[in-house]
């Protein structure tokens, strides 16, 4: 065994996991690959071809890049415990008119979860993945996520549901470098094809990206039980009909197929009512937003009026908040007002560039 360590790597055959296996094998690291098929389109409805994580092209590249370098690499079929999970999130939360983030899902209960048992099953002391983020140990000795170096890949957003078992044993090899860096040592290792490669920013099991075509894929009678509900104002006058609820996210603007002479945004979802508020670009302002089912990275927690930066999406730059305990989670308290707090969504806090923690928002208001 090698003096650094055994490690297991996540290997979807993309450019990111394949470079930080080979540079923990370069480092020499007994790195093991290995491969997770989460979704099978084969039995979705779907007509487009798989793509990302279960491309089989990508399951080859993966095997062929750990056989060149002479370590072993094994395919983990985790199709029953990732759809038992997040899939069946992903509906409900959208049958609950919530935005759901199933890739936070993912890798808060099976991808890290699953990696785990196997490293443990083969012997290795960490496991490894391709996000770019950082992790360390703080001197209140708990495990800290840190954002990337590269901010316009930092995933450290994703990470927040990670608890500290497995922190503990999470390497995060590509967290100290630029995408292009990345690109680079593709070529100079030997892939140029990889540093081609485009970037798939889709849900693993949408591969077209039509996620309404999805669900009605996946839950029977859906549109006859959601069909024909009203666009609303915020005073509840009827504005026309539309398709279903669950086909609409809080911030749409585009398709709505309504004509209001002016730009319109979805501002709120009543799946009780079948009913869809519209509002112009202001409404969807908000300065209070109430998170649950917590995840605490940095510190155990947190004193009240403690002061953040906080993200409610994945792209979303961040917006200094204060932080107060409730009784049923955390309200967080914009200095000012923020635009298209989901719920359903995650929202994730930070102290400069580390984690202290995340949940799913529960509900936004707008606090006068």
């Amino acid at each position: 065994m090698s003096r650094k360590g055994k490690v297991l790597v996540a290997m979807s055959g993309g450019i990111d996991s394949t470079v930080a296996a080979l540079m923990l094998h370069h480092e020499g690291y007994e790195v093991v690959g290995i491969t997770m098929k989460t979704w099978d389109y084969a039995t979705s409805g779907t007509s487009s071809k798989e793509t990302g994580c279960c491309n089989i092209d990508s399951f080859n590249d993966a095997r062929q890049a750990a056989v060149h370098h002479g370590f072993p690499h094994f395919i983990l079929d985790i199709r029953e415990e990732f759809g038992d999970f997040v899939v069946e999130n992903f509906i409900e939360e959208y049958i609950a008119g919530r935005t759901p983030n199933p890739c936070v899902m993912c890798n808060t209960h099976i991808k890290w979860r699953a990696l785990l048992k196997r490293a443990n099953a083969l012997d290795c002391e960490f496991i490894a993945t391709g996000h770019y983020a950082e992790v360390r140990k703080h001197s209140n000795d708990r495990f800290v996520i840190s954002k990337g170096l590269d901010e316009t890949k930092d995933q450290s957003y994703v990470l927040w549901g990670l608890q500290q078992d497995l922190l503990g044993r999470t390497m995060l090899p590509l967290g100290g470098y630029r995408k292009s860096a990345i690109r680079q040592m593709a070529i100079d290792l030997g892939y140029p094809e990889l540093a081609k490669k485009s970037e798939s920013y889709e849900i693993c099991f949408v591969p077209d990206n039509d996620y309404r075509g999805f669900l009605k894929r996946n839950v029977n009678g859906l549109e006859e039980k959601v069909n024909g509900g009203w666009f609303v104002d915020k005073t509840g006058k009827k504005l026309g009909q539309h398709k279903g609820y669950p086909f609409y996210t809080i911030g749409q603007r585009k398709g709505l197929e309504i004509a209001m002479g002016r730009p319109i945004y979805v501002t709120a979802i009543d799946p009780e009512t079948n009913t869809v508020v519209l509002g112009d670009e202001f409404d969807l302002e908000q300065n209070d937003m109430q998170i649950v089912k917590m995840n605490w990275i940095k510190y155990h927690g947190i004193e009240d009026g403690m002061e953040a930066i906080t993200k409610i999406r994945y792209k979303d730059k961040g917006a200094i908040s204060h932080l107060y305990n409730s009784d049923q989670g955390i309200r967080a308290r914009f200095f000012e007002n923020v635009k298209g707090i989901a719920p359903g969504q995650s929202a994730v806090f930070y102290e400069g560039n580390d984690v202290i923690g995340g949940g799913i928002i529960q509900r936004g208001e707008l606090v006068l």
